[in-house]
C-alpha cells in the first residue's frame, strides 16, 4: 500500500538527518517500543496522518494519496521552547515545500511549508508538533 511507502520515505529522511545530527536525536516511531532518554534530552515522534485516497479520472486508474506528516519535538517540560524551536527550524529545512522523494516509480511531494502548532505540555515533557501536507499520484 502506498501509505507504507510514503511513511518509509519520510521516516528514512528524518532518521538519516537525526542520526547524523550532533547530538543525535532518538526517534520514537509509531507502535514501536521506545524508552525516552533518561537525561530528559530531546527526541522526535513522527506520525503519518493519511487522508482518504481519491481518484480524479472516470476510469478509476488515477489515485491521489494526500495527508499530513507530523513530527513532534519532545523536550523536558519547564525549559521553554528554545531548544525545540531550533530543532523545529532544522526539520523545516529538511522538508521544504515542493520536496520530492522517490522509491522505485512512486514519488511523494511535500505540498506545504512546515507549520508549527501550539506546544502541548505534560507533567515531564513538552511536545512541539510540526507538520506539512503531502501528495502522491499514481496511474495504473
Amino acid at each position: 500500500m502506498s501509505d507504507r511507502i510514503i511513511r518509509s520515505l519520510f521516516e528514512a529522511r528524518l532518521k538519516t538527518w537525526a542520526t547524523a545530527r550532533v547530538p543525535a536525536l532518538p526517534i520514537a516511531y509509531e507502535d514501536v517500543a521506545f524508552t525516552p532518554p533518561a537525561d530528559g534530552s530531546p527526541y522526535l515522534r513522527p506520525f503519518l496522518l493519511p487522508a482518504n485516497p481519491t481518484s480524479e479520472d472516470l476510469e478509476g486508474k488515477h489515485t491521489a494519496y494526500r495527508g499530513v506528516f507530523q513530527v513532534s519535538v519532545v523536550t523536558k517540560a519547564g525549559e521553554g521552547r528554545g531548544a525545540a524551536g531550533l530543532i523545529a527550524d532544522e526539520i523545516a529545512a529538511l522538508f521544504p515545500n515542493n520536496l520530492d522523494l522517490t522509491k522505485t516509480d512512486f514519488t511523494v511531494y511535500v505540498r506545504s511549508p512546515m507549520a508549527t502548532a501550539s506546544a502541548r505540555q505534560d507533567d515531564t515533557t513538552t511536545s512541539l508538533p510540526l507538520s506539512f501536507t503531502y501528495r502522491a499520484d499514481t496511474a495504473s
